[in-house]
């Protein structure tokens, strides 16, 4: 299993230039591979082969003296970019053909600076590595201080250096894990996700919406209205802007660390976790959206989900017209007896039930 632990960066103020560079020369190489397949299947030219357009954006520009300022970034940090491109057009045609599920994927886009989140790549063939004093070795970068809240349980494939809309930069690290099954428990949950609270549990307890950021509006409010009276373009602007993105970053951090710290208690103490299967996307077009968005319902059953794999638990969904009509054609019943009917009917239904 593949597993992202994420850390705090704290570049130095020389780095900090140096890794503007590398997420520009990305941006760039994305753009121009972008540029340079849409153009040929505007004029009807077969599509440009992966290896030809890396020598195109890559190679052969940094021989030009427009894309010469390539040269002053790790190769892979450019390679890594037409991956990304790459990886998008795969999954736009497969999407249309009807290979992957889901909605149709819009065609890739062009990459912008004053996008909100900027992000590269380092793999193992740019030789990054972490020092005897813990720091974070980038090629034509340097040691980058890192704040290690764990150990990695194994050596990194790879690292995403992120820098988000408030200005705070991350290490995303990608490390090869394997299960770790926990003691198997006679307990088993099913969760029934609401607004009023933010969880239902089969057992009967409520688990009370926190309301991040119904909780933060008032910050969010006046930091918005400032970041309104300031002149576009000026300095104080910018300024505005990195603290409206300060106070939606603490909501989501804290959304985040709540979902992970319940997902994991009940993880740990059922051997059996059942979850409603919401229509995210569907209730987030209502007039409850802002509602169900604070929430967090999809994250959390995101991490549930995970988990369950990781930890040898057992995790399903159930389907939300269960909770309309039991397994045994009695009218609908909501809150903890629908739950419980609605465990009732999976654990019947399942091919491999929890021991």
């Amino acid at each position: 299993m593949q597993l992202r632990y994420n850390f705090r960066l704290y570049p130095t103020p020389g780095q900090r230039p140096a890794l503007a560079r590398a997420f520009g020369c990305a941006r760039t190489v994305f753009n121009d591979g972008l540029r340079a397949r849409q153009q040929a299947h505007a004029a009807g030219l077969p599509r440009i082969s992966d290896g030809e357009l890396s020598k195109r954006v890559i190679t052969q520009a940094k021989k030009t003296p427009e894309r010469a300022w390539l040269g002053e970034v790790s190769a892979v940090v450019l390679q890594q970019a037409l991956a990304d491109l790459n990886t998008a057009y795969r999954n736009l045609f497969a999407s249309i053909s009807g290979k992957r599920k889901g909605p149709t994927i819009a065609p890739p886009r062009f990459r912008s600076k004053r996008d909100n989140r900027q992000a590269v790549r380092f793999t193992r063939n740019a030789r990054f590595s972490i020092t005897p004093g813990r720091k974070l070795r980038l090629p034509k970068i340097g040691d980058i201080p890192v704040r290690w809240s764990r150990d990695l349980p194994a050596e990194p494939t790879s690292v995403t250096v992120i820098k988000d809309a408030a200005g705070r930069y991350f290490a995303s690290f990608v490390v090869e894990t394997s299960n770790q099954p926990l003691p198997e428990s006679a307990a088993e949950v099913g969760i029934d996700l609401g607004l009023t609270h933010f969880a239902v549990l089969s057992d009967g307890r409520k688990v009370d919406n926190p309301r991040f950021l119904r909780r933060a509006e008032r910050r969010l409010r006046k930091a918005q209205q400032n970041l309104a009276r300031k002149a576009k373009g000026s300095n104080n602007r910018k300024k505005a802007i990195v603290k409206v993105a300060k106070a939606h970053a603490r909501v989501a951090d804290a959304r985040r660390d709540r979902a992970h710290k319940l997902s994991t208690a009940l993880i740990r103490e059922n051997q059996a976790v059942y979850v409603e299967n919401l229509a995210v996307s569907g209730l987030g077009r209502t007039r409850l959206a802002k509602s169900v968005h604070d929430a967090g319902w999809s994250q959390f059953v995101s991490l549930l989900e995970y988990k369950a794999a990781r930890y040898g638990r057992h995790f399903a969904k159930i389907d939300r017209w269960f909770l309309r009509e039991s397994a045994y054609g009695e009218p609908a019943r909501g809150g903890v007896e629908g739950v419980r009917a609605a465990v009732v009917a999976v654990r019947r239904a399942s091919r491999s039930p929890p021991p």
